[in-house]
């Protein structure tokens, strides 16, 4: 079944708080929030979500090999490093990602930075899933993780290239 016929007359509508959340491991040490992506969705083209990094937190520099990457500032105040190069992040601020592009997250601020990513094609989902541990809304922040000691693999099953 192609996905034009897989998703004709499908919608989906994903409340806040009611889809799958992964606790996320330092140095980001807020949690992801994948809300729209093909098990729900049925399109195998892209997935979207939120990301949370914590006041202090950043998404270490990384490059998707596979994938672009679309980030919009949703909330919070930081900055995006792009190719080593800086840009301030505030809300409505919009990035898009080609293949291959060095990229960095990073909130200086005391407030949360949240971000909505859509990726294409999916499978960031699944990356949060196994670098994170799982999240119920409006459960306390845990104490700081360390990433999976497989990480460096786990990124690479993913086709992210952390530099």
């Amino acid at each position: 079944m192609s996905d034009r016929n897989a998703v004709r007359g499908h919608a989906v509508v994903v409340q806040p708080g009611r889809g799958p959340s992964y606790w996320q491991p330092v140095p980001a040490n807020g949690h992801a929030d994948p809300a729209l992506h093909p098990a729900v969705t049925r399109f195998e083209g892209l997935s979207m979500g939120y990301q949370t990094i914590a006041p202090g937190g950043h998404i270490r520099e990384h490059s998707h090999g596979d994938q672009v990457e679309l980030q919009i500032c949703f909330r919070g105040r930081g900055r995006v490093v792009i190719d080593g190069e800086s840009h301030p992040l505030t809300p409505g601020t919009a990035c898009f990602l080609g293949y291959d592009v060095r990229h960095e997250i990073l909130n200086e601020s005391d407030e949360e930075l949240v971000m909505l990513w859509v990726v294409s094609p999916p499978g960031l989902e699944h990356f949060f899933e196994a670098i994170g541990r799982p999240r119920r809304a409006g459960e306390p922040h845990p104490a700081p993780f360390a990433r999976p000691a497989d990480g460096v693999a786990i990124d690479r099953s993913f086709g992210l290239s952390a530099t």
